[in-house]
């Protein structure tokens, strides 16, 4: 059985993925500048991609249960 995505859920998946990003790209720049701890930066971008991912099914990536 196929599971047809929704406008909202395609918009969720997507930003979702920005926010994932976003995250990665911050912390590769902190890395490689040599901070090795948890920014006020970090912690801001790791909670919008929190709360992206809250917003997407589980069965397409996300934490959301159910549809």
């Amino acid at each position: 059985m196929g599971w047809k995505k929704t406008d909202e859920e395609k918009q969720a998946i997507a930003d979702m993925k920005a926010a994932d990003k976003a995250l990665h790209e911050n912390s590769d720049r902190e890395f490689k500048a040599g901070i090795r701890h948890e920014t006020p930066e970090y912690h801001r971008l790791n909670r919008a991609a929190n709360e992206a991912a809250a917003k997407v099914p589980r069965i397409f990536g996300g934490t959301k249960r159910g549809r």
